[in-house]
């Protein structure tokens, strides 16, 4: 990996740590919009881990106002490029109808993509939604359609950064 994207991984993961840890002492601190621009400068050129930490902040309205539908635009983004945590939020978007139409094809297949990639609350939730709401059939068809995300996620992932 090239040194510059190693720094700027680097400095996004940083970014992370301090705007959540702000976040949690003052919600109302204005450095939670100077970091929404620092990730959305980042996300904007494709970087995976900022556009998920972007669709983060507007799941939970974090220095900007709580918007669905942009939370699942860029975990969708994140989601597309292998970052599991995107791929769990947007399956529960999918799951809830938050931000998206409902749709539990599309939410499990998230939820497995994510849970692939060891994310254990995502297969937990992904075996509820099939035991509860899906029919075999469906089951079936969504198990191709992660094949198919899964195919689309390796031919063209930038990877995390």
């Amino acid at each position: 990996m090239p040194l510059q994207d190693r720094f700027i991984f680097r400095f996004s993961c940083i970014l992370t740590v301090i705007f959540i840890s702000l976040i949690l002492v003052n919600p109302h601190w204005s450095f939670a919009e100077d970091a929404t621009q620092v990730f959305r400068k980042l996300a904007e050129q494709g970087y995976a881990n900022a556009q998920s930490n972007l669709g983060l902040i507007y799941d939970n309205g974090q220095g900007v106002l709580q918007d669905y539908k942009e939370a699942a635009r860029w975990y969708r983004k994140a989601a597309e490029q292998g970052v599991a945590d995107a791929q769990y939020n947007l399956g529960l978007m999918y799951f809830s109808g938050q931000g998206v139409p409902q749709d539990y094809k599309k939410a499990y297949a998230w939820l497995n993509l994510a849970a692939s990639q060891g994310n254990a609350e995502a297969a937990n939730i992904r075996d509820y939604l099939a035991d509860r709401f899906m029919t075999p059939q469906q089951i079936a068809s969504a198990q191709e359609l992660t094949a198919e995300l899964q195919a689309d996620i390796e031919g063209t992932s930038k990877g995390y950064f």
